[in-house]
């Protein structure tokens, strides 16, 4: 276990020693923006309470909330130098001298601080650390209360590019300031958590915080049957430094099949990570599609092409697609549209199979494209295979932090449900 995760868990200790195993679990409900696409979520803090609209981020280190638009809270209280939460964020970060008075949220001084990032306009900016009451739905018809729940300020800068209404980041990532470390450590239960995206725009999916069973309508415990595969430390952070571990999700890809047959005409290497930190593969709900490198791109366009059936024509490309069908051929499964399935077969020698409802996008009437994008040319990607939101959609993930695996269900439409249908009795 990561040293910042053991440091969390030492964290809150004054947890009432009666907070039992079976107690009722926080759970975010999420919801896909028809229009960029990002999945959102709403948790309520300060007081008195305000609800704040926040964007999902799995790789994201902490959670951070726009403070310049007016943050008022009476039970605000900022993260002194030096102390425990700060170095769950290993900063060394300092406010000295400050020209607020009185202090506001921001603006302390001997407080301190960290960048908050947005990786849908790819911009940082810095912030303080500070906490606050924070409130959670739960599984059941509770609403869960953590006096104090650390966050990073941060400003209108770093808002650009979010969601109309959107004034922050929840971070789920492998870090021990993010939400499901401090969840876990608060409410003390294993640190374990799972993420079940809804393909629609108008059903909610959610994050449970805990272990399972994480039931579904119609009573299917969509973790009964989870794949696991191991999850990959990152040793050096996406800006380079090493020695502070990227707080993304990384997986052991061995190889890339399209209808059973490996796809071998890119570098392979590119699959694992090397000294540099440059490689391998991550999950992101910050991308809406899978992005990969240039040379895996064309490889896997090409193989996909010639897997389709010979009845099915190929029509003009659709941004950002660069594979696009009649879909007038295409028949329907369990599983979506019918086309070849494309795998990644892991270091663990399970396979992810990915079917046609998360292949396949409707781009308009009888058009269905690939749904994977190519990353941008003008430099070469730290990361080379990004596994986005659509190929996720209706598929139960597990983050099983302490045992440091990840657990997959593969498309839940296979079992006659969706993450549409968890069954949400309350609100924060």
């Amino acid at each position: 276990m990561a040293p910042s995760i053991i440091l969390v868990l030492c964290l809150f200790i004054t947890v009432s020693s009666s907070v039992a195993k079976t107690s009722p679990r926080p759970v975010l409900q999420l919801t896909k923006d028809p229009k960029t696409l990002q999945y959102l979520t709403q948790i309520s803090q300060r007081t008195p309470l305000v609800h704040v609209k926040l964007t999902l981020d799995l790789g994201g280190p902490f959670m951070w909330v726009n403070c310049e638009r007016g943050y008022t809270s009476t039970t605000y209280t900022p993260a002194r130098c030096g102390s425990a939460p700060c170095r769950l964020l290993n900063t060394t970060s300092c406010t000295t001298s400050t020209s607020c008075n009185p202090p506001v949220p921001d603006c302390y001084n001997n407080t301190c601080g960290h960048g908050p990032e947005n990786p849908i306009a790819n911009t940082g900016t810095s912030g303080q650390l500070g906490a606050d009451v924070f409130k959670i739905q739960s599984t059941t018809s509770s609403v869960l209360t953590v006096p104090r729940l650390y966050f990073i300020c941060g400003n209108n800068f770093v808002n650009d590019g979010l969601a109309s209404g959107v004034t922050g980041i929840a971070g789920l990532g492998r870090t021990g300031a993010s939400l499901p470390a401090q969840l876990s450590s608060y409410f003390r239960f294993d640190p374990k958590f799972a993420i079940c995206l809804s393909s629609s725009t108008t059903s909610n999916g959610a994050v449970f915080f805990g272990d399972g069973p994480y039931t579904l309508l119609p009573n299917v415990d969509a973790s009964s049957s989870l794949t696991y595969t191991p999850l990959i430390i990152n040793p050096v952070t996406e800006s380079g430094f090493l020695g502070d571990a990227s707080p993304k999700y990384f997986i052991g890809v061995e190889s890339i099949n399209v209808d059973g047959r490996r796809v071998n005409e890119f570098n392979q290497s590119l699959l694992s990570i090397n000294s540099e930190g440059e490689g391998g593969t991550t999950i992101s709900t910050t991308d809406p599609y899978t992005v990969l490198e240039t040379s895996i791109y064309k490889a896997l366009v090409a193989a996909f092409v010639k897997a389709m059936p010979k009845n099915v024509k190929r029509v003009s490309n659709v941004a950002p697609f660069g594979a696009c069908f009649n879909s007038k051929n295409i028949g329907g499964t369990r599983l979506g549209p019918g086309v070849p399935p494309i795998e990644l077969v892991l270091k663990s020698k399970n396979v992810w199979r990915i079917n046609g409802a998360n292949l396949m996008v409707e781009v308009k009437k009888d058009v269905l494209c690939l749904g994977f994008v190519e990353a941008r040319t003008d430099f070469a990607p730290r990361i080379p295979v990004v596994i986005g939101g659509h190929q996720i959609e209706d598929n139960l993930l597990q983050f099983d932090l302490a045992a440091s695996r990840l657990g997959f269900s593969s498309s839940l439409l296979g079992r006659s449900t969706t993450c549409a249908n968890f069954n949400f009795t309350s609100t924060a």
